[in-house]
């Protein structure tokens, strides 16, 4: 689920989007990790109660301050 908030954010996704783009992109569901025909793609609803979790206890920012500080560590 955080793969997906990330690809939400990284190619301005809204909820709907983000579920069809999951159905529609195979780079996306590898980046996921979803294997479309084994695993249930999360709908819309599933995929916003996610976003909205997240948001409730701040962690939005300090999952991208972590990805930024670990990018800049493999850049170095």
């Amino acid at each position: 689920m955080l793969r997906i908030y990330f690809l939400q954010q990284w190619f301005q996704l809204s909820d709907p989007g983000a579920e069809e783009a999951l159905y529609d992109s195979a780079s996306m569901r590898k980046f996921v990790g979803i294997e479309l025909g084994e695993e249930v793609i999360p709908d819309e609803t599933t995929i916003l109660n996610f976003r909205h979790l997240l948001e409730e206890h701040e962690l939005t920012k300090r999952f991208f301050d972590k990805t930024n500080e670990l990018l800049e560590v493999t850049q170095a």
